[in-house]
């Protein structure tokens, strides 16, 4: 899978990417990103990428030719683009699995004011990683790379995937190390039993009830699934 993330920061995506399991995966070859910074497509004289916007108000606005210059340069017929805005659809980890369907994505990271109108119809799909405004786009499309980037084959163990939060619509079950007994608070003897049946039923159990107590959205959902079959 190839990435690319058109930003006007790349000093700031690039440093994140070559750290830990993204940078694990670049040298393996697992994945491909690259960050481009769209003023260099600017057709102004001293790269202006803004403007003021029709109708006046605040701020300044990000003018469409350099994004779509650059899209036009980048974009291929396996290329997905997504617009990064408080205006899209919320980012979760069921989005992020049906992003891997794409041999490439293109996030566009915003700023200012935020984007022409118009750039809606350069995209195939506008998301939001919540109901709050950042002061750019470019932690919003980290967020999307990283949760993509991890679920590509082998860039972490399987068995460590199969198991995490929000997997089969739950959250994890808890876990511990060392010491034993840290301050009065202790580890559950059953994790120190060696009877993996009796632990992971245990580890499902808990599943459950931390899931019933933290996010009822999902433990609702969850029963749903548990109604419908789909969840054992």
């Amino acid at each position: 899978m190839k990435i690319s993330v058109l930003t006007l920061f790349p000093k700031v995506c690039k440093e994140y990417i070559n750290e830990s399991i993204i940078k694990n995966a670049i040298k393996t070859k697992k994945v491909d990103i690259e960050i481009i910074n769209f003023r260099d497509y600017s057709k102004q004289k001293n790269k202006q990428v803004d403007d003021y916007q029709y109708g006046g108000g605040p701020g300044m606005v990000l003018m469409l030719q350099p994004i779509v210059d650059c899209l036009k340069a980048i974009r291929t017929k396996d290329s997905h683009v997504i617009l990064l805005s408080p205006q899209g659809n919320i980012w979760n980890q069921q989005a992020a699995k049906k992003m891997l369907k794409y041999k490439h994505i293109i996030l566009i990271a915003g700023h200012y004011e935020g984007f022409d109108e118009r750039i809606e119809h350069y995209v195939d799909e506008i998301i939001s990683i919540g109901d709050y405004v950042l002061t750019g786009g470019e932690i919003p499309a980290l967020i999307i790379l990283d949760s993509i980037t991890r679920l590509i084959d082998d860039v972490i163990n399987n068995k460590s995937l199969d198991s995490e939060t929000f997997t089969k619509g739950l959250l994890d079950y808890p876990i511990y190390t060392k010491p034993k007994n840290f301050e009065g608070h202790v580890v559950p003897d059953v994790l120190l039993s060696g009877n993996h049946k009796k632990i992971n039923e245990y580890r499902k159990n808990q599943q459950i009830k931390k899931t019933k107590l933290k996010r009822q959205d999902l433990y609702k959902i969850y029963l749903k699934g548990v109604k419908n079959g789909k969840n054992k």
